[in-house]
């Protein structure tokens, strides 16, 4: 574990990392203190595209912990980070919550609403206002040419009680079922989030861990970015899963409660 006490920046996975729905999970409050204690920095990392930073620092609060919006780093806000490098306000087709939808508007760029018009991407976020209207304009738009790009590319939201929740990856399925396209993909576990965060927070890779509960993005993120994985057993990834994963984590411990020692 000494490597792990090198380190100066976690990112931290929020849903089945830090909570469950609305509930805090054991040892959170514990970690995040005795970090801050030991002088090093969190980041809390979602793939959740559908709530902007206000949101989340408004339900850390609930759950007990003060949080900056510099101390959020979401998919969406990755997204509009690599599309900004790629063009400044261009025409976006937004598949978004109003909160994405703010988040795109704030970082410049035009978002277009309307079937035949002028559009220069089509991001897929975390649409939980989805509708057919939105789906079938934006399939036209990707059948066209244009090019479709999606915050992240999980399947299903990690609930409370085992509910499942339709997520990004889902509608990606979908899209590709109808236009045969698929989306280059913004958020973890693939290069451009980390690349907006070493930029923006001014880190190097060996200085950082990503913390998550899922393997196919949190742990796949520090495989494949040259940070260090740790699992956490609270969320989506069982003992199963963890044994047949081409996935490997560097580390692996039941809760984030189990990593306070460790700082």
């Amino acid at each position: 574990m000494n490597n792990l006490k090198e380190k100066k920046c976690f990112l931290l996975d929020m849903d089945g990392t830090i909570y469950l729905g609305d509930e805090l999970i054991d040892g959170a409050k514990g970690f995040l203190k005795k970090v801050k204690e030991e002088n090093k920095r969190y980041l809390f990392l979602t793939n959740n595209s559908s709530k902007n930073k206000g949101a989340y620092v408004e339900k850390l609060e609930k759950l007990g912990i003060n949080a900056e919006e510099e101390e959020i780093f979401t998919s969406g806000e990755a997204t509009t980070i690599y599309l900004n490098k790629r063009k400044q306000g261009a025409k976006v087709f937004l598949l978004g919550t109003k909160a994405l939808e703010e988040e795109f508007e704030k970082a410049g760029f035009e978002l277009v609403k309307e079937r035949n018009k002028e559009v220069d991407f089509v991001v897929l976020g975390f649409d939980t206002t989805l509708t057919y209207e939105k789906l079938w304009i934006a399939c036209d738009y990707i059948a066209e040419g244009v090019e479709y790009i999606a915050t992240h590319p999980d399947f299903v939201c990690p609930l409370a009680e085992g509910k499942c929740m339709p997520d990004v990856g889902s509608i990606i399925a979908l899209i590709k079922g109808t236009t045969g396209k698929e989306p280059l993909v913004v958020g973890k576990p693939n290069k451009y989030i980390v690349e907006a965060i070493l930029e923006k927070y001014k880190l190097e890779k060996e200085e950082i861990a990503m913390v998550g509960d899922r393997l196919y993005t949190d742990i796949r993120t520090g495989l494949d970015n040259g940070l260090s994985s740790i699992l956490v057993m609270s969320g989506e990834t069982d003992e199963k899963m963890l044994e047949n994963t081409e996935f490997v984590p560097n580390y692996v411990f039941n809760s984030i409660k189990d990593m306070i020692d460790i700082v």
